[in-house]
């Protein structure tokens, strides 16, 4: 249950506003880097120092500032009194177990996704949080590692191709925002492919390592269902704000992230049932083999048991008992109780029960 629901302690008893990271750390430095573009230029570049971030906040150009690395709450608060985030903002950014969501401050949007992945090696899926603050010509993102899934996003500004470069900062969140969402549908095709493969095993044969298999695959997709279905009212929330940071034109490319957002809804929920199936198939097919094995049982008992009362009746200590002096009186019992096993295993054969 550690990777669905954990608590953090160290945040108990602490003050609303306080700033303090208690995640893992992911990274030795973090490090910032600011992409600045317009229709007609382009700059991307290395931020050494906090205090550089301050120019773009009141820039004319759109200027994407991606932060890397959250242990360092120091550097955070400096971000904070730059852009003048509220110390609530703050605290929810450093605290990576948030819920996806959506908050509107007038002057800037908040914004908390769940970037997801899937680990090959270790079959699970990894999750990272990552934040977005929308202001009028800016958008910053904080993650707390290197590498992500926005590069296609950065290509496409570095190239100048498409919208880009032509729209605003809303344009780029409703970008970094579709590049998540996008993940998940190759997320999706995995575990498809892993229970599809689950499925195939569970039917040959069910065993109690495909059990566990089937546990864990139901512990991801809860995982994967707690990240995406908060994220369908972020969206949507977005979709209808109305606020002046989002301009009409990107709308409808949100109201597409929304659409993109309930297909992927609907296939965890599809998974959820494929799963609950798959449980209930491997009990099934444990019923069966079991059935058939005290079907099995069953019908060599019922052939032993005239056999055995037979041989119970001359297995006693009479001292009169004709047959026991006769020369074929053995040959002749054992042909008989070959006879009433023969009429027996006929009779289960006529009923179809064997």
């Amino acid at each position: 249950m550690t990777r669905l629901f954990r608590r953090n302690h160290r945040k108990v008893a602490l003050s609303p506003g306080t700033v303090e990271y208690a995640g893992e750390r992911k990274v030795e430095k973090v490090r910032i880097t600011a992409i600045d573009y317009a229709p007609d230029r382009f700059e991307e570049r290395e931020i050494t120092s906090v205090t550089d971030c301050a120019p773009y906040r009141d820039s004319r150009t759109v200027t994407w500032i991606n932060i890397s690395g959250l242990h360092d709450t120091d550097m955070i608060k400096e971000i904070g009194e730059i852009f003048h985030l509220h110390p609530l903002v703050l605290e929810d950014i450093v605290n990576t177990q948030q819920r996806p969501k959506m908050e509107d401050y007038e002057s800037y949007i908040y914004l908390v996704l769940k970037m997801l992945a899937y680990d090959d090696e270790a079959g699970v899926i990894r999750s990272e949080q990552i934040s977005l603050i929308l202001g009028p010509t800016y958008v910053i993102s904080f993650q707390e590692k290197d590498g992500d899934v926005f590069d296609p996003v950065r290509d496409r500004i570095r190239k100048g191709k498409g919208r880009a470069r032509r729209m605003g900062a809303d344009y780029l969140a409703y970008a970094l925002l579709d590049a998540v969402v996008d993940n998940y549908f190759v997320l999706l095709e995995k575990l498809g492919a892993q229970i599809e493969s689950l499925e195939e095993d569970l039917v040959d044969a069910p065993t109690s390592e495909l059990l566990q298999a089937i546990h864990e695959l139901k512990r991801e997709n809860i995982l994967l269902r707690k990240s995406v279905w908060p994220l369908r009212e972020v969206v949507s929330g977005l979709e209808r704000a109305e606020s002046r940071l989002i301009h009409k034109p990107t709308v409808p490319f949100l109201r597409d992230v929304y659409d993109h957002t309930v297909q992927v809804i609907d296939a965890v929920e599809s998974f959820r049932d494929l799963i609950s199936g798959m449980q209930d198939l491997y009990l099934s097919s444990v019923s069966n083999r079991m059935n058939e094995v005290m079907k099995v049982l069953t019908i060599f008992a019922t052939i032993f048991i005239p056999l055995t009362f037979v041989a119970g009746i001359y297995g006693m200590n009479f001292a009169f008992m004709p047959e026991l002096g006769w020369k074929w009186s053995y040959p002749i019992l054992m042909a008989g109780l070959a006879v009433v096993a023969g009429i027996m295993v006929g009779s289960f054969r006529k009923r179809g029960w064997l």
